[in-house]
């Protein structure tokens, strides 16, 4: 797998207007994060990755930019969608950011 590191074109940003974050090579979408917002929390709801873009570390590269986010701005993450439990369950040093559903 191609890490994020090694495609300097890739860009991320969130776009809060579509409660998403969007991963982009040039002018194409090449992946992005869904989210809900509770408060000061994100609900990371669902991760997508054309399947020409696989393997090239851009879900990884979202994750790990919602989670920069997260972090600089006090904010926390509840994560929903299996690509951020997988995150989490995996990098035990992230989970100064997660927030797990009440009741949990």
């Amino acid at each position: 797998m191609t890490e994020p590191s090694e495609q300097p074109d890739l860009q991320i940003k969130d776009v809060p207007e579509r409660r998403r974050y969007e991963a982009r090579l040039g002018d194409e979408l090449v992946g992005w994060v869904d989210y809900g917002r509770v408060g000061r929390r994100l609900v990371a709801i669902h991760t997508e990755v054309p399947p020409r873009f696989a393997g090239r570390g851009i879900a990884t590269a979202l994750v790990r930019r919602m989670i920069d986010d997260a972090r600089s701005s006090g904010t926390r993450i509840t994560p929903r969608c299996p690509v951020f439990v997988r995150h989490f369950e995996r990098h035990p040093e992230d989970a100064d950011v997660v927030a797990l559903p009440r009741g949990r």
